[in-house]
């Protein structure tokens, strides 16, 4: 059985409790990892100042500090600053030299500790200690230390309190780099950089799905498209999936229904036609014969052209791509083997747009050989219909046609014009609906379904049917739509 969709609503929400349990994550183990780093700064600090106590008055060291005596083979040595003798210590070693005493007044029972910090990374910046806002000789050893826990390194501390001995100190399960908390900052900010990524991409491929139906739908008209669509979304978009094929099925009945009663309707009317046409050739005079076969050819023309153009509203035929210009040449050949006036000659180069590339910032244009096809995905007999619609008005009204060709990357023009005649374009413009024809048609057949259904196979490709006045006659542009 298959999963029901989840609605929008109910993504919606779920999308944002995700996000907020994400962000509520991310803060907490943000703000976990600075207090805990402030927390192991401070503990380096305390540590640093109980060291004091620890140096000068000889107190027990702190939880975690190791006070050794430096041997008195080294004494003289490290009184040197040369701690190559001494083991235990890295190599190379970067040593720093710093000395620790009250900034007040020293009469009132200060003591100077000289220190010696050996790393094997780098050397401390004690000037930031002495300029700080440390005042006491305790606060300045604990920011010392605060400064060692700063940074990852494993220091060992050396300290002379006035004339006595060098000490040594080993702090490094305190303030060293083994001893800091583990920083997930990172992982916070990629925990919440990651949740908004796929909510992102959840969000893009929701509005993708209704993106993608609405181009289904914008392109079914020119290529067609499956009786009834099939697609994966949120529920609202499948309520809108249901409703659109309920819409093409019914559509789709009327038009049959619509084109199978006016195909019984001219099938039916083929006897009485026929029976009509039998009886009038009995007619004894001539002229009253002529009218009545007349009437009679535009009674059955009327009703074909009505079948004609609802079988172009059912589209039925499937979209396939084609040479438009093989197509044209076939056409005009056509004609002209019956002795027609049509023309098709060669006309300007086929120009196709370029697109802005890493070298070319600007758009501009290629033009393509004369020999090369004008390719379309089109409905072939649709289009062939439409043309020679174009081109029988031509002749019709102009006496000539000329067909020319004009193609872009996004469109082909296919353009007829006649010799002229007494209409213009503007008067064209008003004989699209159907049945509607000029004022001085005279003698000319036809029952004024041609335009209407050029208009809708124009339609049908993503194009339009327009006019202008050309340079002999009416210029008539079939465009269609090549993306």
């Amino acid at each position: 059985m298959a999963r029901r969709p989840l609605s929008l609503r109910r993504l919606g929400t779920l999308w944002m409790v995700l996000a907020f349990l994400a962000g509520l994550l991310g803060a907490g183990m943000w703000m976990g990892s600075v207090a805990a780093w402030g927390a192991y700064l401070t503990r380096a600090q305390v540590a640093g100042v109980a060291l004091y106590d620890s140096l000068t008055r000889g107190t027990m060291a702190p939880l975690g500090v190791r006070v050794t005596p430096v041997p008195d083979a080294g004494q003289a040595a490290v009184t040197q600053g040369d701690f190559a003798i001494l083991s235990g210590l890295p190599t190379p070693a970067y040593v720093t030299h710093a000395s620790v005493r009250d900034s007040l007044d020293e009469t009132f029972g200060g003591q100077r500790i000289k220190l010696a910090i050996v790393s094997d990374g780098l050397r401390y910046e004690v000037a930031r200690v002495e300029n700080g806002s440390a005042r006491t000789a305790p606060e300045k050893l604990g920011a010392v230390t605060r400064l060692l826990a700063t940074y990852c390194s494993r220091p060992i501390l050396f300290a002379q309190v006035g004339e006595q001995p060098w000490l040594r100190i080993d702090g490094r399960a305190v303030w060293g780099c083994d001893a800091k908390p583990r920083d997930l900052r990172l992982p916070a900010l990629l925990i919440m950089l990651l949740t908004l990524g796929g909510l992102w991409t959840k969000i893009g491929a929701s509005t993708g799905h209704f993106t993608a139906f609405a181009e289904a739908l914008k392109a079914r008209r020119r290529l067609g498209g499956p009786e009834s669509y099939r697609v994966e979304g949120p529920a609202e978009l499948h309520a809108i999936v249901g409703a659109v094929n309920a819409y093409l099925e019914a559509e789709r009945a009327q038009l049959a229904r619509r084109a199978s009663v006016l195909s019984g309707v001219s099938h039916d009317l083929g006897t009485p036609a026929t029976r009509l046409r039998l009886r009038t050739a009995l007619i004894e005079d001539d002229h009253l014969r002529e009218k009545f076969d007349h009437d009679i050819d535009r009674m059955t023309g009327m009703i074909e052209g009505v079948l004609t153009y609802t079988r172009s509203e059912l589209s039925d035929e499937t979209p396939r791509q084609i040479s438009l210009s093989s197509l044209l040449e076939a056409i005009v050949a056509d004609y002209q083997d019956t002795g027609r006036p049509v023309a098709f000659p060669a006309g300007p180069p086929v120009v196709a747009g370029s697109a802005a590339s890493l070298f070319a910032a600007r758009r501009g244009s290629v033009q393509l050989p004369d020999t090369s096809p004008v390719l379309v995905m089109a409905r072939p007999l649709a289009l062939q219909r439409a043309i020679e619609n174009l081109i029988d008005n031509a002749l019709k009204y102009g006496r000539r046609a000329s067909v020319a060709l004009e193609a872009s990357s996004q469109s082909a023009s296919i353009l007829i014009e006649d010799a002229g005649s007494d209409h213009r374009a503007a008067d064209i413009e008003a004989l699209r609906e159907p049945f509607r024809r000029g004022a001085n048609v005279g003698q000319v057949q036809g029952f004024g379904l041609g335009l209407t259904i050029v208009t809708a196979v124009a339609e049908q490709h993503g194009g339009r049917l327009s006019f202008s006045d050309g340079r002999s006659g009416i210029c008539a542009r079939l465009e269609i739509s090549r993306q």
